[in-house]
């Protein structure tokens, strides 16, 4: 699967998955921008068939719910929705 990449303070190993179309989505990666974090994300509506299948498993391993956006941080732990307040505390300066 094709991950972009946005350089800034590493904070761990911090990946997005999202909509490019998804307002909460637009918010997390914003909210990642303002705090500076380096991270990578895919926008799962931008993904062929053949990676779409891995991205909705890798999506489904940390968030059965299949909801959006699903931050993953570490390989360890996730933050699904919009939720500042927890992104904020986790990655935040």
């Amino acid at each position: 699967m094709k991950k972009e990449h946005v350089q800034g303070n590493k904070k761990g190993d911090v990946m997005l998955f999202a909509l490019s179309t998804c307002v909460w989505c637009r918010k997390t990666k914003q909210l990642l921008a303002d705090l500076g974090v380096d991270y990578r994300y895919v926008f799962i509506d931008f993904a062929d068939k053949a990676d779409l299948a891995e991205i909705e498993k890798e999506i489904e391993k940390w968030n059965p719910s299949g909801s959006l956006p699903t931050l993953v941080i570490d390989n360890k732990e996730c933050i699904v929705g919009y939720n500042p307040d927890a992104i904020k505390e986790r990655l935040g300066t």
